[in-house]
C-alpha cells in the first residue's frame, strides 16, 4: 500500500492558505501547517484536518529570517518522516508606490515573498534526492493576476512576485526529473481591510466572468497541480478572466473609487 504524501503548505493557518490545506487533506494528503504568528488559529487548522483523518502539524518560522526558513523543512520531514510537496503561499503584502519606494520595502517583501520560494524548493528536492530514485517532488508557488495585468500599486510586492515567476520557470529548470515546479496566480479571492465583503461582491461581479473567485477554486487548481505529474514550469491564472481587462489601480483603489458593480 502506498503512504499518503505530505504537503508543507507555508501561511496556512487561515485564509487561503487554510483553504488549500483542507483540500488537499480531503483528497488524502498529509499536511504541515506552517505559520509565523497566530498559534490559535493553526492548532485550530490542525484540529480541522485531523478530523478530516490525516496527519497534521504545526510548525512556526519567520521564513524572511533565513536560518529559520532553512529549518523549516527539515523539520516538517522529522515529524512526518517525508515530505513530497511544498506550497509557497505566505506571503507579504504592503502598500508603496514610486514615491514612497525604498530599499527597505523591497528587502522586505524579497525577504518574504522570493527567498524562501528557492530555499524551500531546494531543500524539498534533497529530502526526494535522499529518499531514492524513484521518489519525485512537486512544489507550487502563489503568484498574483497583476502580474498580467499590471499597475503601479504595491510596487515592492509586485516586484517580488515578478521575481517568484522568475524563479518558477528557472527551479523547474535546475530541478528537474525529480521535483516539478509550478504556479498558481490567483484573482481578487477574499475581502481585506481595503475592501469590505459589499466591494468584494461588486469587484468580483465585473469580471469578464462576471463571478468572483472561491478559496476552492485556487485549491483545486494548486492539487492539480501538485498531483500531475507531466506538468512543471506553468503557471495557472485562476482570475475570473480579470487579466483580460486591464485596471490603472490595483483592487482596493478600485473598491474605493467604485462601490458598486460595473454595468
Amino acid at each position: 500500500m502506498q503512504e499518503a504524501p505530505v504537503v508543507l503548505v507555508t501561511g496556512s493557518a487561515r485564509r487561503l492558505g487554510r483553504a488549500m490545506a483542507l483540500d488537499l487533506a480531503r483528497h488524502g494528503w498529509h499536511v504541515a501547517v506552517h505559520y509565523r504568528s497566530g498559534a490559535d488559529e493553526a492548532q485550530e487548522t490542525i484540529s480541522a484536518l485531523r478530523a478530516l483523518g490525516v496527519q497534521a502539524h504545526a510548525f512556526r518560522a519567520d521564513l524572511a529570517v533565513e536560518a529559520e526558513c532553512e529549518a523549516l523543512l527539515p523539520a516538517v520531514q522529522a515529524a512526518f518522516g517525508r515530505v513530497d510537496a511544498v506550497v509557497n503561499n505566505a506571503a507579504l503584502f504592503e502598500l508603496d508606490q514610486v514615491d514612497s519606494f525604498s530599499y527597505a520595502a523591497m528587502d522586505r517583501h524579497w525577504r518574504a515573498n522570493t527567498a524562501p520560494a528557492i530555499v524551500l524548493a531546494r531543500a524539498l528536492h534533497a529530502a526526494v534526492l535522499a529518499r531514492g530514485a524513484h521518489a519525485r517532488g512537486a512544489v507550487v508557488n502563489l503568484l498574483d493576476q497583476k502580474l498580467w495585468n499590471p499597475n503601479p500599486d504595491h510596487l515592492s510586492y509586485t516586484l517580488s512576485k515578478a521575481a517568484l515567476q522568475c524563479a518558477t520557470t528557472l527551479l523547474a529548470q535546475a530541478l528537474a526529473p525529480r521535483v516539478r515546479v509550478c504556479a498558481v496566480a490567483p484573482g481578487l479571492t477574499l475581502g481585506s481591510d481595503m475592501i469590505d465583503a459589499s466591494q468584494l461582491a461588486a469587484l468580483q461581479a465585473a469580471t469578464p466572468l462576471q463571478r468572483g473567485v472561491t478559496p476552492d477554486d485556487v485549491a483545486r487548481t494548486v492539487r492539480f497541480l501538485l498531483e500531475n505529474q507531466a506538468v512543471t514550469g506553468s503557471t495557472v491564472l485562476v482570475d475570473a478572466g480579470s487579466h483580460l481587462a486591464p485596471a490603472a489601480r490595483d483592487f482596493a483603489f478600485l473598491a474605493t473609487h467604485h462601490p458598486g458593480p460595473t454595468p
